[in-house]
C-alpha cells in the first residue's frame, strides 16, 4: 500500500464524463490521500495506514512547530484512488502496472481505508474509484509524505 500525503488548505475532487465534470469530494484544511494498492494489501495494512494518517503531527502548533494533528485542529481528509502510484517506468517510455491491485481486489480494500479512516472520527471526502478525477488542490506549506507499508 502507498499513499502519498499532502497537508492542504483546501482541496476537491471532480469526476469527469460525458463533457462534464461533478464534485463528489471537498474539503478545507486537511490531507489529500492518494491511495494505490498492490497485492498482497490485507487488513493489517489498512489498519497500519489509517492510524499513521490519523496519528501524524503536521500541523504548526502556536511556536510554529508540526506538534499538531488532524483532530487538534479540525482537519479532513480526501482520499482519492491512484493506481499509478504502482506504475514502474524503468523500462521503456510506457509505465507498467503489473504491481497495482486489479478493481476486483482494490475496490474492497480501498472502501475498507475510507471506513477505518471514518471509524476514527475523521470527516473523509472521497473521488470514485477507476473514474476519470481532476483533483484541485493547494499544498498548504508544501508539505507531502510519501507512506508505504
Amino acid at each position: 500500500m502507498r499513499v502519498l500525503l499532502q497537508r492542504v488548505s483546501r482541496a476537491e475532487v471532480r469526476v469527469r464524463e460525458a463533457g462534464t465534470s461533478r464534485t463528489t469530494g471537498r474539503i478545507g484544511r486537511g490531507f489529500v490521500l492518494l491511495v494505490g494498492l498492490t497485492h498482497g494489501d490485507d487488513e493489517a495494512r489498512l489498519v497500519w495506514m489509517a492510524e499513521k494518517v490519523i496519528g501524524l503531527r503536521l500541523f504548526s502548533d502556536a511556536e510554529d512547530k508540526m506538534n499538531l494533528g488532524l483532530g487538534d485542529v479540525g482537519g479532513e481528509l480526501l482520499v482519492v484512488s491512484q493506481f499509478t502510484l504502482y506504475g514502474d517506468a524503468a523500462k521503456g517510455r510506457r509505465p507498467s502496472f503489473i504491481d497495482a491491485a486489479r478493481p476486483e481486489t482494490a475496490i474492497p480494500l480501498y472502501e475498507r481505508f475510507i471506513a477505518l479512516l471514518r471509524d476514527r472520527g475523521v470527516t473523509v471526502a472521497t473521488g470514485e474509484f477507476g473514474a476519470m478525477m481532476d483533483v484541485e488542490l493547494v499544498n498548504d506549506g508544501p508539505v507531502t509524505l510519501w507512506l508505504e507499508r
